[in-house]
């Protein structure tokens, strides 16, 4: 029996084939998944109804199943920051800056190919779109 929160089938297979360096992207209820994420990743949808699972449930379960080593979102064209952006400094380690990328740049971004995990939400807010890289987990009693 696993001891974390993490019990999705598909999403323990695309983190298990992932390794360092391969990346997740989360996505709020108005992101086009289909077109806009690598088609060769593996896509989870857990857009059960609008607000329903939202991007910030998923993000915590994640935290505690991967190792984060970088997080971007996707920001508006004005240097107005979104309400979730508070929401995800919360649950991310205190130590990881969030990189503001534009639309377009995250669109880009979503689409490459180390892109292992692609997970539709119901969330409604608006730029609510991470991508987050996974990370080395330290050795026992050690760091890299």
């Amino acid at each position: 029996m696993l001891k974390y929160q993490l019990l999705h089938p598909e999403i323990l297979q695309a983190l298990g084939e992932a390794g360092h360096g391969a990346k997740i992207l989360i996505a709020d209820g108005n992101y086009p998944l289909v077109t806009r994420s690598n088609p060769n990743a593996h896509h989870v949808y857990l857009n059960l109804a609008p607000g329903l699972v939202t991007v910030t449930d998923v993000l915590k379960v994640l935290v505690e199943a991967v190792p984060i080593e970088s997080a971007q979102v996707m920001g508006p064209d004005t240097n107005e920051e979104p309400s979730i952006y508070q929401d995800l400094r919360e649950i991310l380690p205190k130590s990881l800056m969030l990189e503001r990328l534009g639309r377009f740049e995250f669109y880009d971004a979503a689409r490459a190919y180390d892109i292992a995990l692609a997970i539709a939400t119901g969330e409604q807010r608006i730029y609510a779109n991470i991508l987050l890289t996974i990370g080395v987990i330290p050795p026992p009693g050690g760091k890299l």
